[in-house]
C-alpha cells in the first residue's frame, strides 16, 4: 500500500498530470447535472481535478475533502478555503445538503468491503434529493490494455477489487441510489512502459506484491526482459459511474385518506440545499 503523505510531491506528475486531470473533470461533469450548485469531491488528492470541475462551472461551489494531510495542503493552493480534512467514511457535512458528491480513484484504496459499504454511504447520506454521485470503478483493470506488460503480470496473485462495478453498485442500491449513467475516460500520458512498471512494483504499486517479497522480485526480473524497457503501452481507460439520489414523491391526499379529528398534521416536503463544512 502506498503512502500517500510520502507519495504527494510526485503525485500529479506519475500520474498523467494536466492531460489525464482534464480527461477525468470532463468526464465527471458530464455527469453532473447543470443546475448543480455545490459539489464535494472527496478524497480530492492534490486537487488537480477538483480545481478543473470548479473552473468548468462557475456557478457551482467545488468543496474537497482528503484525508492526507499533504495531499490537502496541496490541494489548498489550488482551491484556497475550499478544502477540509476528513475521512471519507464520516463527512463532516449535514445530511441532504449537497447537489453532487464524486470520489475519483478512491473507492479501490479501501482496505475493507466495509470502507467501500461506509464511503458510499456517507456520500449518500450528504446528498440532497435529486443529487447525484459520480464515483469511479474498476480501476485496477482500466490499466489492462493487452500490452506484453499485462501478459507478464497475469499471473500475480487475485485479489478481489474493493470498486469493482458490480459491488459499488450493490451498495450504492443498499443506500438508496439508483443507477444514472456512466461515461469513460483515457488517463492520458498514463501508458505504462516495463521499466516503470518495475519501479511501481518496487514502491508497493501492486498490493499482492509488497516491495522485498521474493515473488515481487520474479515479476520483476520478467518485466525487465521485455523488449523497449522505456516505451508506454496505451493508456488506461477508466470508468464513472452515476448514481442519483430519488426525490420523493408527495402522497396526493383524497377524502378517504383524511386522519381521525385530532390527529397530528403530516407535513410533507423536501430538504432543500443546504452549508456543507469549510466555507
Amino acid at each position: 500500500m502506498l503512502d500517500y503523505s510520502q507519495e504527494a510531491e510526485r503525485y500529479d506528475a506519475s500520474r498523467g498530470g494536466e492531460p489525464r486531470a482534464a480527461a477525468a473533470a470532463e468526464a465527471v461533469l458530464s455527469l453532473v447535472p447543470v443546475e448543480a450548485r455545490s459539489l464535494l469531491d472527496v478524497g480530492c488528492g492534490t486537487g488537480i481535478v477538483t480545481r478543473r470541475l470548479a473552473v468548468a462551472r462557475a456557478g457551482m461551489r467545488v468543496t474537497g475533502a482528503d484525508l492526507t494531510d499533504a495531499m490537502a495542503r496541496r490541494a489548498v493552493a489550488r482551491l484556497p478555503g475550499a478544502v477540509v480534512l476528513a475521512d471519507s467514511r464520516q463527512l463532516p457535512c449535514p445530511d441532504g445538503g449537497l447537489d453532487a458528491v464524486t470520489s475519483v480513484w478512491l473507492l479501490h484504496l479501501a482496505g475493507r468491503a466495509e470502507d467501500v459499504r461506509a464511503i458510499i454511504g456517507e456520500c449518500a447520506r450528504v446528498l440532497r434529493p435529486g443529487g447525484v454521485y459520480v464515483t469511479t470503478v474498476d480501476k485496477g483493470a482500466s490499466h489492462n490494455v493487452g500490452s506484453d506488460i499485462d501478459a507478464v503480470l497475469a499471473s500475480r496473485p487475485w485479489r478481489a477489487a474493493p470498486d469493482a462495478a458490480a459491488v459499488v453498485e450493490a451498495h450504492a442500491l443498499a443506500h438508496g441510489l439508483v443507477p444514472a449513467g456512466q461515461a469513460r475516460f483515457r488517463g492520458r500520458g498514463q501508458g505504462r512502459s516495463p521499466r516503470r512498471a518495475v519501479a511501481d512494483l518496487r514502491r508497493g504499486w501492486f498490493m499482492t506484491l509488497p516491495p522485498g517479497d521474493p515473488l515481487a522480485d520474479g515479476f520483476a526480473a520478467r518485466l525487465e526482459a521485455l523488449p523497449d524497457q522505456d516505451r508506454p503501452r496505451p493508456d488506461p481507460v477508466f470508468t464513472l459511474r452515476a448514481f442519483r439520489k430519488p426525490v420523493a414523491v408527495p402522497h396526493t391526499r383524497r377524502a378517504s385518506d383524511a386522519e381521525p379529528q385530532g390527529a397530528p398534521q403530516q407535513i410533507e416536503g423536501l430538504v432543500g440545499p443546504g452549508e456543507h463544512a469549510q466555507s
